[in-house]
């Protein structure tokens, strides 16, 4: 099961789970509606331990293996910030889907305004969750912070996230592209793989 309740997530994640012959259910499937409860899960200073946390949470709520990830934008200049907390960087708890990416990129373009360096890296921890066992994988990804918008796709930080393997934004690229590079789909194939190794060994 995929516990996410990002739309973009989802869109990214399910062909990569596809590319393995696996189907996979997301939280609406398995009929699990969204609770104040999941606001408390991200409260960890790293990205593994936040995903562990919400794979370990909703596979106590179903009993299915789980699967979550944790990812961010960490910009150097800022000293890493806003990492885990990208998602809520803005402070904004009123705001949702687009307009909270607005929010939130108004933020980073307005914390950015005098700083040369606008290095920075997209991370994601993906984490796995069933009865007996627990693992997590890392994916990275390595760019520059552009000062204006590139591109209609991707979401979040993605239109201003200047790959440095593609020479474009995410939000520049199509899904397939992106996926062969991003910090997502290095951090689930690692993942996937992980837990095809323990299949063949159980």
């Amino acid at each position: 099961m995929l516990a996410t309740r990002s739309a973009g997530k989802l869109r990214e994640l399910r062909p990569l789970f596809g590319e393995c012959g696996l189907d996979v259910l997301d939280l609406d499937d398995v009929g699990i509606h969204e609770s104040s409860n999941e606001d408390a899960l991200e409260v960890y200073e790293t990205f593994e331990e936040n995903a562990l946390a919400k794979a370990r949470y909703f596979h106590r709520l179903t009993a299915r293996a789980t699967v979550a990830d944790d990812s961010g934008l960490c910009v150097d200049a800022l000293g890493g910030r806003p990492g885990v907390r990208s998602k809520r960087w803005s402070g904004r708890p009123d705001l949702t889907g687009q307009a909270l990416d607005d929010e939130n990129n108004r933020l980073l373009l307005a914390s950015l305004a005098n700083e040369r360096d606008r290095h920075a890296s997209y991370v994601c921890a993906a984490a796995y969750v069933d009865r007996d066992r627990e693992l997590v994988c890392r994916g990275e990804v390595h760019g520059s912070m552009t000062e204006a918008p590139r591109g209609s796709g991707g979401f979040g930080y993605d239109p201003y996230f200047l790959s440095a393997e593609l020479g474009r934004t995410f939000a520049e690229v199509s899904r397939e592209e992106k996926a062969i590079v991003s910090h997502r789909a290095r951090a689930f194939r690692a993942l996937i793989r992980a837990i095809a190794e323990l299949a063949r060994a159980s």
